[in-house]
């Protein structure tokens, strides 16, 4: 489309130069002729192409990554605040996300992720929620925090968007080394989360033990666990879970697992704070 807004401004100009000269050397009924048509192409013809352009990559821009991200570095955003920008596209609103960005070598900071959301999606941009993002090398080392994971100093706000095009094993994989390296999991449970047995497991329950790491809290979990024959174990285990996870871990609730079958007495729940 930008293209032929160029075209037409060419074929505009070179119209209008012959139109100005008939004109100044004939006489004056000589300014109405079929060069007239290049000071109309440069005046209505090309401003609205431009702009029509510039809509038209806007529309085709929604959910698509900007070509810069394309291929960009995958990390984990906690979502701190959410804004209107004002602009809305087919009736949905355009969002500034806040957010905490989390790398798996451990560095941290601050960013902003301007994203078209469907009006269904607002209720899961909670604080506190998880996203995949990708982000831009340059802008994460100009925002990071010091070395060990420190927190971006006020005001040094990097540029992120949502990765949309992540494979849901890319996101959990990066997911469980973010996890790692902010001291949520451990070794161990990283190993059983990437090489343990897929199953099943119905949460038989699950009580607050009143303590908190971090930003989540600590409950007693217990899960019953289906192998692949048919029988079955219990486990249960005190696990550090973020709020938006807790609803999906209510007693009776049938939950995606992981295990490594020559040691069951560990099991990983594979949910995802994620919309």
């Amino acid at each position: 489309m930008r293209l032929l807004a160029w075209l037409t401004a060419a074929v505009g100009a070179v119209l209008t130069v012959c139109y100005l000269l008939t004109g100044l050397t004939g006489g004056p009924g000589d300014w109405v002729n079929g060069f007239l048509v290049g000071p109309c192409l440069l005046l209505f013809a090309v401003p609205d192409l431009l702009v029509f352009g510039r809509l038209l990559g806007t529309f085709r821009g929604v959910g698509q990554l900007p070509a810069e991200f394309r291929g960009a570095p995958l990390a984990v955003g906690t979502v701190r605040a959410v804004e209107r920008t004002g602009l809305s596209v087919n009736d949905q609103p355009q969002l500034d996300i806040l957010l905490d960005v989390d790398t798996e070598e451990g560095r941290s900071f601050r960013a902003v992720a301007r994203r078209v959301v469907d009006l269904t999606e607002l209720s899961l941009l909670t604080p506190g929620t998880r996203l995949p993002v990708r982000y831009l090398p340059g802008d994460a080392a100009g925002g990071a925090g010091a070395a060990g994971g420190g927190k971006a100093a006020a005001g040094q706000v990097a540029r992120v968007v949502v990765a949309t095009d992540a494979a849901p094993q890319e996101v959990q994989r990066v997911t469980g080394r973010v996890q790692l390296a902010k001291g949520e999991i451990t070794a161990r449970q990283l190993r059983i989360a990437e090489e343990g047995r897929e199953a099943h497991a119905v949460v038989v329950a699950m009580t607050p033990t009143g303590e908190v790491r971090g930003e989540r809290a600590v409950v007693r979990l217990t899960l019953r666990v289906t192998r692949p024959d048919g029988t079955a174990f219990d486990s249960t285990q005190e696990k550090n879970v973020p709020a938006s996870l807790a609803p999906g871990l209510q007693p009776g609730t049938v939950v995606p697992v992981r295990y490594l079958p020559d040691e069951e007495s560990e099991v990983v729940v594979m949910l995802r704070a994620t919309p």
